[in-house]
């Protein structure tokens, strides 16, 4: 069974789009179909419109991009979707609270993410917005990883994004369904360092935070805990912030490495920092020493930031 995951259904090949089209993604069908359970959905379809059908758009009847969108037919403002999609959003909402991150179709006035066209009520287009829909399920389900399929094609959105679905996942299933203050604890340990190289900020106060787990009740440190987590993660992991973690954790094995050994791991992670290299080759050493050096239960070894998604995947391969 994989991780729960939602999408929109055109992706995955459905004809729904308002033309019967349908807009699939082979590497989201043929790649992370291995790793995640899919939940199809459509809004549009999922409110009763049919297919094909005239399609919509993001009006505003405002002149502000932040408040008064509507979802309308393109050639009549009056007719308007806009409650319908929120509601449905709120619906699927419940169903996909075990869901560990959604993936959706990208300039969609019901599903785009993130710059989606929004238009005066005169046609004039404006700047942009979120999808009726999308912004209503971020609303509802704001810890869960959200991002669109057109920007998974970006090396680095791709492995953020995956990272994030992988740690949101691990969460739910090792702290938020059997709370306990050492779950919570060994939670923070297994992500120290993967906190570290997105935001060491939150790296630092996270770690303030689980110094004395009685300031609060703990449900209430859990999701201050998380909340800042998943924002933390949202930062992307630069050359920069990879090449500090990469030299604190070589640091763990100072005394274990000869000078050769040491010279060589110094290298390719100055390679690393110069662009040369992707991060996967000072890596593969690193996860090698780690393994002849420690016990299976040893500090290193923990941490996520070494595995934080299937190597299969190569995800670091490119970054």
């Amino acid at each position: 069974m994989g991780i729960k995951v939602g999408i929109s259904a055109c992706l995955l090949g459905e004809q729904v789009r308002y033309n019967g089209g349908h807009k699939r993604s082979r590497y989201l069908q043929d790649v992370l179909s291995k790793y995640f359970d899919y939940t199809p959905l459509c809004p549009e379809m999922g409110i009763g419109l049919g297919v094909p059908r005239q399609p919509i758009r993001l009006i505003t009847t405002s002149g502000n991009n932040e408040t008064g969108i509507e979802a309308a037919l393109s050639d009549d403002n009056d007719v308007r979707f806009t409650q319908q999609l929120k509601d449905y959003a709120k619906q699927q909402a419940t169903q996909l609270s075990d869901a560990s991150g959604y993936i959706f179709m990208q300039k969609s006035p019901s599903c785009g993410y993130t710059r989606v066209k929004l238009y005066h009520e005169n046609g004039n287009p404006l700047e942009v917005s979120q999808g009726i829909y999308a912004a209503e399920l971020d609303r509802l389900l704001p810890l869960m990883p959200k991002e669109e399929a057109g920007r998974l094609s970006d090396a680095m959105i791709r492995e953020n994004f995956i990272t994030r679905v992988m740690a949101y996942h691990d969460w739910q299933n090792n702290v938020a369904y059997q709370l306990t203050p050492q779950a919570l604890l060994d939670f923070h340990v297994r992500y120290k360092y993967l906190l570290m190289a997105h935001h060491i900020q939150s790296y630092q106060s996270l770690g303030k935070m689980l110094s004395n787990l009685k300031a609060k009740p703990l449900g209430e440190i859990a999701m201050d805990y998380i909340t800042e987590f998943m924002g933390a993660l949202k930062h992307i992991a630069n050359r920069k912030k990879n090449t500090n973690v990469l030299q604190h954790l070589q640091g763990y094995l100072k005394n274990d490495l000869d000078k050769d050994e040491k010279q060589e791991m110094l290298d390719l992670v100055n390679q690393y920092r110069t662009g040369l290299v992707p991060i996967v080759v000072p890596l593969t050493l690193l996860n090698h020493h780690i393994k002849k050096h420690t016990d299976d239960d040893n500090y290193l070894r923990k941490q996520k930031y070494l595995n934080p998604h299937p190597y299969e995947l190569g995800l670091r391969n490119a970054i």
